[in-house]
């Protein structure tokens, strides 16, 4: 931590109630230089930026059921059938986020031109948002179907719904084109690269060069586990990804995580990198201010996926207005917080609970 940043707060929190709950009762240092001012002043200048999201389309189908044991005749677990609903993940989790404090967002993506879930996507995005969608012949939207035992909501197993991943996407010259096109009009470009195709090298090079404020998250996952790391970007202006994420950019499980941020900071001549760390919260660094760790805000998990997504999203927009490192850390965790406390991908970033949230911890520390 560079002189003269301040120590980080002393946070705690209890188990949320409910999936839509607030970030919850916090206890916080009295003498905290933030307030709920500034996070809504952040939020209130976001609606003005122009934003544009730029990733892969994932349907998430949760499949619930109920286990009764191993099958009579075969070693496998069989399972009776509860119900199952789906949700829009992936990029399109990421514009609804967006969409909660910004009004001028556009969505850039593909979809299938077999069982492209068109209409279910348009039926579940913000009315707000400028979509764009390209097709890819012969393939399928990107879908992600889970198994599920209802009770504890417990992942058992998970189907790929998509192209094979030798199938290059071949829709990757009309996305460059229209993204050479239309860059120079945002002010923040939003990068929710999953390692499914279709964010090739071509794609990122124009990303690098065409974006004004560059933010990116590679995501890992069971199809590119160890093949889609920050490397693949030649410049960020913010990165948001979890340690096992950098931990892979850097092949270390050991090494200190803070020499591994800041290698791929100045690798990247990124000012901003947050790496979301679970029940240990999150480190952020600043180029300018060095690192701040901040712990997490909740142990009252539900579901973990898409609330690196939504943390993405949210702490974006934050970086791209300059917000203080310290601030836009507490944020995230806050937004992670709001994002485990529900299933799946079922609702967007609500900000008004986050404020109503940190209105309850400057309360309790005053």
């Amino acid at each position: 931590m560079s002189p003269g940043q301040p120590s980080p707060r002393d946070l705690s929190i209890e188990p949320a109630a409910a999936a839509d709950a607030e970030i919850g009762h916090v206890h916080a240092n009295p003498g905290s230089r933030y307030t709920v001012a500034d996070i809504e002043r952040l939020f209130d200048d976001a609606r003005a930026l122009r934003v544009l999201v730029v990733g892969e389309a994932i349907i998430d189908h949760y499949v619930y059921c109920e286990t009764m044991g191993k099958a009579g005749k075969e070693p496998i677990l069989a399972a009776r059938y509860i119900s199952e609903e789906k949700f829009v993940g992936g990029i399109l989790a990421v514009a609804n986020h967006v969409a909660a404090i910004s009004d001028h967002v556009t969505l850039q993506t593909v979809l299938g031109s077999e069982d492209s879930h068109e209409e279910f996507i348009r039926e579940r995005l913000n009315e707000s948002i400028d979509s764009a969608f390209l097709t890819m012949p012969g393939a399928p939207t990107i879908l992600k179907r889970r198994f599920i035992e209802l009770y504890p909501l417990q992942k058992l197993f998970e189907i790929y719904v998509a192209s094979h991943p030798t199938a290059e996407w071949q829709v990757s010259s009309l996305l460059r084109e229209t993204l050479e096109e239309n860059l120079p009009s945002f002010d923040v470009v939003i990068v929710a690269d999953y390692g499914h195709g279709m964010i090739d090298d071509e794609v990122v090079r124009v990303l690098c060069e065409g974006a004004r404020f560059l933010a990116i998250n590679t995501q890992m996952n069971a199809e590119n586990r160890g093949f889609n790391t920050v490397s693949k970007y030649s410049r960020a202006d913010y990165v948001s990804v979890s340690e096992t994420e950098i931990r892979l950019e850097a092949r270390s499980r050991q090494r200190d995580l803070r020499e591994i941020v800041a290698d791929v900071a100045e690798r990247l001549s990124c000012a901003g990198i947050l790496v979301t760390r679970g029940a240990r919260g999150c480190l952020y660094f600043d180029r300018e201010q060095g690192f701040v760790d901040l712990p997490a805000l909740t142990t009252h998990v539900v579901d973990r996926v898409g609330a690196g997504d939504a943390v993405l999203a949210v702490t974006a927009l934050c970086a791209a207005q300059g917000a203080p490192p310290e601030l836009i850390g507490l944020i995230g965790n806050a937004v992670g917080a709001q994002a485990v406390g529900a299933v799946g991908n079922s609702a967007a970033f609500d900000p008004a609970a986050l404020l109503r949230g940190f209105a309850a911890l400057q309360h309790d520390g005053a």
